[in-house]
């Protein structure tokens, strides 16, 4: 019997968005209901082949796709390269047990982006057997190459261009009779061309979306044994015509995360014929070339049309590297890996960007440029980074060090990047100049680094910098909805969300309502300076902010020293924790944060009054506080303060969520500005988006009983 790996979904569960089938279901799979759909799966395994077990991990929902923990052939077994980083930690764990197993464990490097036997399926073709291959989405065309060359097969590209059909094992169906059942509108017309090549049209079934949409082709072949989550009435018919039992097995739970049957199982025992000559496997056919580019390439739009060229004529286009211009007359830096399935298609991208975005505005164009080391340089001495140190971004980072690639831990914008050698171990991470110390090796110039585009998209949207939207057009009522369902989601999974907020939040009069969210759970740590405190808890004990009567929106005798004496009561106290304590302090947002046990820090500045105990005036220190609470933040909520909002956005890695509400669109959009996809911006009055997201968030919801956030 043959051998099938699976991982039980212990811990599985959408708990965020990496393909469009987990968009909307993020919290809505039952873990209950989809144990259930895999232990009958696993049982139908188990009466066709051997079922063998990876254990699964913690805190990884998706490690129950065993099909894309790496690709088995021969006795070798290829582990993966995930191109998001939720999966990443991932290829540890099906290394670690295909070593064990007795496998030989064969690398073909992390330049490029490979997931597993997803995107690599073997085909045992009676004429000769393929190896074929996905790309477009979510593994790069470069890998191919290198199984080609790694495995001795013959490697068939195929691209796919529908994004809900990600993987190429959710959309074609290789049967050991030399056919395939696959859906055509996955494709270029290309790679529907080659697949006609491959197989007969008697040996070819097409699928319509009915089946494609229910994960038919998402099938497991076993034998003469097709099992599918669903098969249409005629898929059965003609699949019973070349003498093929189809099983079906409800796994509606698992498509909610984007993944089926085949996604749930990884084919170990797939061989190459006996007489089958590795030594004649013709080389790979795939070419690749960097490009460099210089010039103003956000603003002229060069580097969306660079990337557009290659992927919409059949190539594949990665960024490895860019480097944005500090001002708006100096230029920008990009690199981009060119790779397409022939030499013949890459030299036509080639030429097309050399006519549509080499000289245009001032851009300059260089092809064939060399990929070598960084360029690493000593600390001067402390707090001092090399003159021509590398500034980082907020997107992933590699460095190559030692002819390999090294990923760039604690990512945040504007910091050196420091390479620390233990042994034989290399890693590098983002590190401020002033924390360097003499000797400190630092990376300089920008050779040597690459950096990943933006997360994927949906299939509508094109690639673009600066395509946030912050606009007081749209309907606030919309977007505070779906940031309500954001912040529900985050509460279920016990998420991190991270509160940043100016004192406006109380003159405007959201203060009760920024407290109520902190009450229900729904923030984790906040952010602030010395007014946002002192004019809470001015709120508090005479209902003024800045001596405004919030009630009638007019000042009160003598209300100019309320904020004063605020500062002074909690000054004598020792502290806002200490004020609550002895009971004058009873009400608003510090209140619920102190009775929370949420974590909050208030940086100082030259114009704070008092300041308040609680405030740090050493501004280095409090940055260093802020970078604390936020590490690990799913969502930052940004509230009418804009030098903190910017502030706190340059310590905020891609991958986070920013919402930043305020009533000037041009505070929203400088967060947006940053590149980063995952912004938002909402323009209007704080006040009333938090008394409208206070009230979304409390309809029909219980409260938090009893979370406490971690400091």
């Amino acid at each position: 019997m043959t051998r099938v790996l699976v991982c039980a979904p212990t811990h599985f569960g959408v708990e965020y968005v990496i393909n469009p089938w987990m968009t909307g279901n993020i919290g809505a799979a039952s873990a209950h209901r989809a144990r259930q759909q895999w232990d009958a799966l696993v049982a139908i395994l188990g009466d066709l082949a051997e079922v063998a077990w990876i254990e699964p991990g913690p805190g990884l929902p998706d490690m129950c796709f065993a099909a894309n923990g790496g690709f088995a052939l021969d006795g070798r077994f290829v582990p993966a390269t995930f191109s998001v980083s939720q999966r990443a930690p991932e290829v540890a764990r099906y290394r670690e047990w295909a070593e064990a197993a007795g496998f030989e464990v064969v690398d073909i490097g992390d330049e490029a982006a490979f997931e597993g036997e997803g995107d690599a399926l073997w085909w045992p073709r009676p004429s000769e057997p393929v190896l074929c291959a996905g790309y477009g989405v979510r593994s790069d065309l470069e890998c191919h190459r290198a199984l080609a060359e790694r495995l001795r097969v013959a490697v068939v590209s195929l691209r796919l261009v529908d994004r809900r059909f990600y993987h190429l094992d959710t959309c074609f169906v290789p049967l050991p009779n030399g056919g395939v059942v696959y859906y055509p509108p996955a494709f270029d017309q290309r790679s529907r061309r080659l697949v006609q090549s491959l197989a007969p049209k008697e040996l070819r079934i097409e699928v319509g979306a009915e089946d494609a949409e229910a994960f038919a082709c998402n099938a497991i072949v076993l034998g003469n044994t097709v099992i599918a989550n669903h098969a249409s009435t005629e898929l059965r018919r003609r699949l019973a015509a070349w003498e093929y039992d189809v099983v079906i097995t409800p796994l509606t739970e698992f498509m909610k995360a984007g993944g089926a049957a085949k996604c749930l199982t990884l084919l170990l025992d797939q061989h190459l014929p006996p007489d089958f000559d590795q030594r004649d496997a013709p080389p790979s056919p795939i070419r690749s070339e960097r490009v460099a580019l210089e010039g103003h390439l956000l603003d002229d739009g060069v580097l969306a049309r660079g990337i557009d060229i290659g992927d919409s004529a059949g190539g594949s286009v990665r960024l490895e590297r860019f480097h944005a211009g500090a001002r708006r007359d100096q230029p920008s830096h990009a690199r981009l890996s060119v790779s397409a399935p022939d030499a013949g298609l890459l030299g036509k991208i080639l030429d097309r960007m050399r006519a549509e975005v080499g000289g245009v505005g001032r851009t300059t164009l260089r092809v064939g440029v060399a990929r070598d080391d960084a360029t690493l340089g000593a600390a001067p001495r402390d707090g001092v980074a090399p003159e021509d140190f590398c500034c980082s971004t907020i997107y992933p980072t590699d460095v190559r060090v030692d002819g390999r690639w090294v990923r760039v831990a604690n990512q945040r914008m504007d910091a050196a990047i420091l390479v620390e050698r233990r042994g034989d171990s290399v890693s590098a991470r983002c590190a401020l100049p002033r924390d360097l110390r003499r000797g400190d090796t630092v990376v300089c110039g920008e050779g040597g680094v690459r950096t990943q585009a933006p997360g994927a998209r949906p299939a509508t949207d094109e690639f673009a910098f600066m395509s946030s939207s912050a606009s007081s057009e749209r309907r606030v009522e919309g977007q505070v909805e779906e940031l309500a369902l954001e912040m529900r989601r985050a509460r279920a999974r016990h998420g991190r969300i991270v509160v940043v907020a100016g004192p406006v939040v109380v003159h405007t009069g959201g203060g009760p309502h920024l407290a109520r969210l902190v009450r229900d759970g729904y923030v984790q740590a906040l952010l602030g300076g010395n007014a946002l405190a002192v004019h809470d808890l001015e709120t508090c004990l005479y209902g003024t902010s800045l001596g405004v009567d919030l009630q009638r929106g007019a000042g009160v005798r003598g209300g100019h020293r309320h904020h004063l004496r605020t500062i002074n009561r909690v000054r004598a106290a020792g502290s806002i924790a200490a004020a609550v304590e002895a009971g004058f302090v009873d009400t608003g947002i510090m209140y619920e944060c102190v009775r929370a046990n949420v974590p909050f820090s208030l940086a100082g500045s030259i114009r704070d009054d008092g300041p308040l105990p609680d405030t740090e005036m050493d501004l280095l220190k409090a940055q260093a506080d802020y970078a604390r609470l936020l590490a690990g933040a799913d969502l930052v909520l940004m509230l009418s303060t804009m030098l903190h909002a910017i502030g706190v956005g340059n310590m905020t890695p891609a991958g986070v969520r920013l919402a930043c509400v305020d009533i000037n669109p041009a505070v929203v959009t400088k967060l947006a500005d940053r590149g980063s996809v995952e912004s938002t911006g909402i323009v209007t009055d704080v006040g009333l988006f938090l008394k409208l997201l206070a009230m979304r968030l409390g309809e029909g919801a219980e409260p938090a009983a009893g979370r406490t956030a971690a400091n």
